[in-house]
């Protein structure tokens, strides 16, 4: 993830603006996957189905890597301790409510 960073650091810079162009770059994956989740089902009736769910599967990827991206480009301590506690707190939370199985 950090090479990705450098890379868009290198091209674009890391002002607020960039972080902000960073963020909403994870609002148009989510709605691609959006889209393709709709293409799986054939909501559209003009278009019928027109994605798999493996499609899905990809533009979940491009969600998290999106959001990696973000996260690594703001956090102001290790991100992958961020992810770990935020990911921590989570669970336990479902456990408390006999949600995870």
């Amino acid at each position: 993830m950090y090479r990705l960073v450098g890379w868009l650091d290198r091209q674009n810079g890391r002002t607020d603006h960039e972080i902000s162009m960073r963020l909403l770059k994870l609002v148009e994956e989510a709605g691609e996957v959006a889209q393709a989740y709709i293409g799986t089902v054939g909501q559209n009736p003009r278009k019928g189905v027109t994605h798999t769910r493996q499609d899905v599967a990809d533009e979940l990827c491009d969600v998290i890597i999106t959001a990696m991206v973000a996260l690594v480009s703001i956090a102001d301590r290790a991100p992958d301790d961020i992810l770990a506690a935020k990911l921590a707190k989570v669970t336990r939370r479902a456990s408390s409510e006999g949600g995870a199985r």
